[in-house]
Protein backbone atom coordinates (compact mmCIF):
# COMPACT_ATOMS: atom_id res chain seq x y z
CA UNK A 1 0.00 0.00 0.00
CA UNK A 2 1.05 3.72 -0.64
CA UNK A 3 1.62 6.20 2.02
CA UNK A 4 -0.66 9.03 2.30
CA UNK A 5 1.29 12.67 1.72
CA UNK A 6 0.24 15.63 2.72
CA UNK A 7 -1.75 16.82 5.57
CA UNK A 8 -5.54 16.11 6.47
CA UNK A 9 -6.02 19.55 4.62
CA UNK A 10 -5.61 17.89 1.07
CA UNK A 11 -8.43 17.75 -1.05
CA UNK A 12 -10.13 20.53 0.55
CA UNK A 13 -10.25 23.09 -2.18
CA UNK A 14 -14.07 23.94 -2.28
CA UNK A 15 -14.87 22.30 0.64
CA UNK A 16 -12.96 25.13 2.53
CA UNK A 17 -13.70 28.08 0.82
CA UNK A 18 -15.87 31.02 2.21
CA UNK A 19 -18.30 33.08 0.88
CA UNK A 20 -16.73 36.64 -0.03
CA UNK A 21 -19.10 38.24 3.01
CA UNK A 22 -17.82 35.54 5.33
CA UNK A 23 -14.12 36.76 4.59
CA UNK A 24 -11.90 39.29 6.78
CA UNK A 25 -11.65 39.45 10.66
CA UNK A 26 -13.86 36.52 12.28
CA UNK A 27 -15.99 37.60 14.83
CA UNK A 28 -15.39 37.31 18.98
CA UNK A 29 -18.69 36.02 19.47
CA UNK A 30 -18.36 33.29 17.71
CA UNK A 31 -15.00 32.46 19.00
CA UNK A 32 -16.22 32.78 22.14
CA UNK A 33 -19.22 30.93 22.06
CA UNK A 34 -20.82 28.83 25.11
CA UNK A 35 -22.30 25.29 24.54
CA UNK A 36 -24.31 23.03 26.88
CA UNK A 37 -24.36 19.11 27.21
CA UNK A 38 -26.92 18.23 25.07
CA UNK A 39 -26.97 21.10 22.82
CA UNK A 40 -27.06 19.88 18.81
CA UNK A 41 -24.35 21.62 16.63
CA UNK A 42 -23.15 21.55 12.99
CA UNK A 43 -19.71 20.90 12.55
CA UNK A 44 -18.64 23.71 9.98
CA UNK A 45 -14.81 24.33 9.85
CA UNK A 46 -13.65 27.49 9.39
CA UNK A 47 -10.43 27.60 7.44
CA UNK A 48 -8.68 30.33 8.56
CA UNK A 49 -8.06 28.83 12.15
CA UNK A 50 -6.19 25.86 12.42
CA UNK A 51 -6.74 25.03 16.34
CA UNK A 52 -9.25 22.27 17.06
CA UNK A 53 -10.22 21.71 13.87
CA UNK A 54 -11.93 17.98 12.81
CA UNK A 55 -10.77 15.43 10.31
CA UNK A 56 -12.82 16.62 6.25
CA UNK A 57 -14.72 13.59 6.55
CA UNK A 58 -17.37 14.76 8.98
CA UNK A 59 -17.45 18.31 7.46
CA UNK A 60 -21.37 19.29 7.25
CA UNK A 61 -22.43 16.63 9.92
CA UNK A 62 -24.76 17.06 13.17
CA UNK A 63 -23.89 15.90 16.39
CA UNK A 64 -24.04 16.67 20.39
CA UNK A 65 -22.45 17.84 22.80
CA UNK A 66 -21.31 15.60 25.23
CA UNK A 67 -18.72 17.81 27.61
CA UNK A 68 -15.92 20.52 27.02
CA UNK A 69 -12.23 19.70 27.48
CA UNK A 70 -10.02 23.30 28.05
CA UNK A 71 -11.51 25.27 25.38
CA UNK A 72 -12.39 22.68 22.87
CA UNK A 73 -16.16 20.41 23.43
CA UNK A 74 -16.56 16.55 23.34
CA UNK A 75 -18.98 16.64 19.91
CA UNK A 76 -20.77 12.63 19.48
CA UNK A 77 -21.36 11.98 15.94
CA UNK A 78 -22.61 9.09 13.77
CA UNK A 79 -20.25 7.88 11.35
CA UNK A 80 -22.11 5.09 9.43
CA UNK A 81 -23.41 3.12 12.63
CA UNK A 82 -20.42 3.97 14.59
CA UNK A 83 -21.09 6.55 17.13
CA UNK A 84 -17.88 8.74 17.20
CA UNK A 85 -16.30 11.35 19.58
CA UNK A 86 -14.00 14.79 18.36
CA UNK A 87 -13.20 17.75 20.28
CA UNK A 88 -13.96 20.83 18.29
CA UNK A 89 -12.93 23.95 19.24
CA UNK A 90 -16.35 26.35 19.09
CA UNK A 91 -15.54 28.41 16.02
CA UNK A 92 -15.82 25.80 14.01
CA UNK A 93 -19.73 24.63 15.83
CA UNK A 94 -22.51 26.28 14.69
CA UNK A 95 -26.21 25.77 16.39
CA UNK A 96 -28.99 23.64 15.10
Amino acid sequence: MVDRCGTCQRKTRHKYLKHYREKGKLSLSKYFQEFEIGDKVNLKTDSAIDKGRFFPRFYGLTGSIAGKKGFCYLVKIMDGNKEKTLFVHPIHLTRQ
